[in-house]
């Protein structure tokens, strides 16, 4: 998968910037607040899903402007296409999205056109961040392959929320006990489905990053990844998320019913899941180094592309923000070495990284939200 073209006007402090990407390397330099990592962003956008900065609608246009516009073309294998994102105030929920020519209800339909992977400064810390992080690592990871999944994360989530609620009235002698029963039941069954999702991409996961981690450490160094479930002891070679694994997932909550009426909320399940790594057979989140994680977490997002482009068929678009300012020289080279042959976009304050524009692709130079210099 290549973009082709990008333009873009009054997304943040982007001002008319249309630039033609090469098809392998594309490098973004320039000082802080300059645009480098709004530009990252309005391409993410574009591939269907929310804003790796949590930008409000309000936030997206220029704060001095009215309106704003994102085009961009791209090719795969089989055709070429062009997504236009546009917003204008005051009205900035209703957002203009088309898809070649066709109008979409919301930017999420664009999700499965535009195939991106994005690693950004936080995802340094998901190896040894919080196990949210990594449940969202997955479940972004799962729907970039099966489309339908996030529309099952959020119902569960939905739920989980009202069975909470629910709990806390029932602790309080506002609601009863049996009123749960048609919660849990829903929850269970998408909790199972879930939890096979989540597990069978981590078996995939756990092969690809494997090899890569070998090869990050020298040789020197076995990585293991597993889904640890808080539900489901096993979950090797199972199949039936709609029969016994949504039994299984419905009697692991009225077992702990008591336990959670006390919490006030569920306490087992796939939102308290976790994928959990070992490094030569120890723990990493109890024994990993500062180093060990780093290379743990570069290792992760370069599964995620390897997954997907074997998935789709094809090379998802690589969004580097501001990353490899934060490796050591060693991690840059392996990190370039590994996407040689995708399309990358990497924003940086300087050159200073490992790449040869002259046969390998393009820098461009921001300032003020506009491309102000671009090297061939």
């Amino acid at each position: 998968m290549v973009i082709t073209k990008i333009s873009a006007d009054g997304f943040k402090n982007l001002k008319k910037v249309e630039i033609y990407p090469h098809e392998k390397m594309n490098i973004f330099c320039g000082k802080n607040a300059q645009g480098k990592t709004n530009l990252i962003e309005a391409i993410w956008l574009c591939s269907g899903v929310r804003s790796f900065r949590n930008t409000k609608d309000r936030e997206m246009i220029d704060i001095n402007g009215q309106f704003m516009n994102i085009d961009i073309s791209f090719k795969n294998s089989f055709r070429s296409q062009d997504i236009h994102f546009a917003m204008a105030r005051p009205n900035v929920r209703e957002k203009n999205v088309t898809l070649n020519g066709v109008k979409l209800k919301t930017p999420s339909k664009l999700f499965g056109s535009l195939d991106c992977v994005i690693f950004t400064p936080e995802d340094l810390e998901l190896s040894k961040g919080s196990p949210e992080n990594r449940r969202q690592f997955l479940d972004l990871s799962v729907s970039q392959i099966k489309n339908s999944y996030s529309s099952v994360i959020s119902k569960y989530d939905d739920l989980i929320e009202q069975r909470n609620i629910l709990l806390k009235n029932i602790c309080y002698g506002r609601s009863k006990r049996e009123e749960l029963e048609v919660w849990d039941i829903q929850l269970a069954q998408l909790g199972a489905y879930i939890s096979l999702l989540r597990y069978n991409y981590t078996k995939k996961l756990d092969m690809f990053a494997k090899k890569l981690y070998e090869d990050i450490s020298e040789g020197r160094e076995m990585l293991e990844l597993e889904y640890y479930s808080t539900v489901y002891s096993n979950l090797e070679g199972r199949k039936d998320y709609a029969g016994e694994m949504a039994e299984e997932y419905l009697s692991c909550l009225q077992n702990n019913l008591d336990d959670d009426i006390r919490a006030g909320f569920t306490q087992k399940g796939v939102h308290r899941d976790d994928l959990a790594g070992k490094i030569n057979g120890l723990a990493v989140r109890q024994f990993a180094s500062q180093g060990q994680h780093r290379s743990l977490a570069l290792i992760l997002k370069l599964s995620q592309a390897y997954i997907l482009a074997e998935e789709i068929d094809d090379s998802p678009c690589i969004l580097l923000d501001d990353v490899l300012s934060e490796l050591d020289l060693s991690r840059q080279k392996f990190v370039i070495s590994k996407i040689h042959d995708m399309q990358v976009f990497i924003t940086c304050c300087d050159r200073n990284i490992p790449f040869d524009e002259k046969s390998h692709g393009k820098i461009f130079n921001i300032e003020n939200g506009m491309i102000v210099q671009e090297n061939k």
